[in-house]
């Protein structure tokens, strides 16, 4: 069943379109990854579907009981992120605040949830270290525990693997992986074409051309062949 359907989508500013007429679904399940070039509109596209931007024009449809507060949610991170002077444990349970409502403490199951969190990305360990204290990956993997907190159903990521080492890298794409296997729903911004046809199951490519497909059919298609090897090109210079 589809968890988001979009029709006819337009996004951008201030009156100046950036991508047109964009239609696509993701059903429960799917790991979708969303490639491009630069300023073709990515990170335009997930705040719209966040709906922390309202698009000018189209619709977003949200199925089988999926409720805007219940999409986990991992952003790129800043600077002022990476050194926010909060243990490991605060900043899991924070993912929770939309289950709290006007309530101002965490609750045991809520509690409960953080440490299950915690424990599936191999972090409890660091529950009461400082976070701006970690490494990067350890930063990214407190952060997913937080989006876990905040949803069971679907997970959108911005680039989750920016400025990694690539052992690190291998690990964070095997721990998405992993919460993809177990049920829920992936999607992903990503530059790096060739890990997006290695784990997606279907990809959302936008810019001067728009395909929505499966893997295997983004890798059949002209503009996918075109990208891998421009990307495979780029890495050999």
């Amino acid at each position: 069943m589809a968890l988001l359907t979009i029709k006819n989508l337009t996004l951008g500013y201030d009156s100046q379109a950036i991508v047109e007429n964009l239609n696509f679904s993701v059903n429960t399940g799917d790991y979708l990854c969303i490639v491009g070039e630069n300023g073709s509109g990515k990170s335009t596209l997930m705040r719209t579907l966040l709906h922390l931007q309202a698009p000018m024009s189209g619709e977003i449809r949200m199925g089988d009981g999926l409720k805007k507060n219940e999409i986990g949610y991992l952003p790129q991170q800043t600077i002022v992120q990476k050194d926010f002077p909060a243990s490991v444990r605060e900043i899991v349970r924070s993912g929770c605040l939309a289950r709290c409502g006007l309530r101002p403490f965490y609750n045991a199951e809520e509690k409960r949830l953080a440490e299950e969190s915690m424990e599936r990305m191999g972090i409890t360990g660091l529950a009461n270290r400082c976070y701006r204290e970690l490494s990067g990956g350890q930063q990214q993997r407190v952060l997913l525990a937080r989006a876990l907190c905040a949803t069971q159903k679907v997970l959108l990521l911005d680039e989750p693997v920016s400025g990694l080492d690539p052992m690190v890298t291998a690990q964070m794409y095997a721990l998405i992986e992993g919460l993809n296997r177990d049920g829920l729903t992936i999607i992903m911004i990503s530059h790096d074409i060739a890990a997006a046809v290695k784990y997606a199951s279907h990809i959302l490519h936008i810019g001067s051309s728009v395909f929505f497909g499966t893997r295997e059919e983004y890798l059949k298609s002209e503009i996918g062949k075109f990208f891998i090897k421009q990307q495979k090109g780029g890495e050999m210079a």
